[in-house]
């Protein structure tokens, strides 16, 4: 059973169902989730000064119309204390084949461990740290979403194809409608990038956007 349809909403069964970016832009339905933005991981980046431009614009928006505005901050385990997997990507990524030679590459702490200086949280915002890729995986970022009712969020950050996609392909397995904002999310490899996204839109279930577009579409937001 069916009801009549506003903008992009459908509603059935007692629910309204978003549709589009613009149907979930409001502060008490939509977080924003600055993704991994570290110093260590920004400077691997060709455009990281426009993405760091365009993170900064969209948290600036969010905290003046009201939304909330959560970070996500990728910890090394020591290496000691690693286990299995945590010792196998750091092979993979390191080109190691002697897990004796691997180092953490974000300890707890260190220089390149910590947020960029222009997107330093608030006194109302938070960071949550992590050790996998999704942003959902051990940190309370579901709890704390679903506790204050909202259920879609744009994300922006670095990395789409390392991070971003199984953040986004795991919040649609739990639920949410995520939105990436397309020219705020950087990326080491443009053609896994672009794999990425593709996958996302066969897939369905999340939605894209641009910073100029999100902006526009928060401000009219009261």
């Amino acid at each position: 059973m069916t009801g009549p349809s506003e903008g992009g909403v459908r509603y059935a069964y007692g629910l309204s169902i978003p549709q589009t970016v613009e149907d979930v832009v409001d502060p008490g339905r939509l977080a924003v989730i600055i993704y991994d933005m570290q110093v260590g991981i920004v400077r691997q980046i060709p455009d990281s000064a426009r993405i760091v431009e365009n993170c900064v614009r969209i948290r600036d928006m969010a905290r003046e119309k009201g939304f909330r505005v959560f970070y996500t901050r990728h910890m090394s385990m020591p290496v000691a204390a690693a286990g299995v997997s945590q010792l196998r990507t750091a092979m993979e990524w390191q080109r190691k084949d002697d897990p004796n030679e691997v180092q953490a590459a974000f300890p707890q702490g260190s220089a390149q461990y910590q947020l960029v200086p222009e997107l330093a949280p608030g006194a109302n915002e938070v960071v949550f740290d992590k050790i996998a890729m999704s942003a959902f995986v051990g940190t309370p970022l579901d709890i704390v979403l679903r506790d204050l009712g909202i259920d879609s969020f744009a994300i922006a950050g670095i990395a789409l194809e390392v991070g971003i996609e199984p953040t986004v392909r795991h919040a649609t397995d739990l639920g949410y409608l995520p939105v990436m904002v397309t020219d705020a999310c950087g990326a080491g490899h443009p053609e896994a990038a672009e794999r990425a996204y593709a996958t996302l839109a066969f897939a369905g279930g999340s939605r894209t956007t641009d910073t100029a577009a999100l902006l526009d579409l928060m401000k009219r937001t009261s």
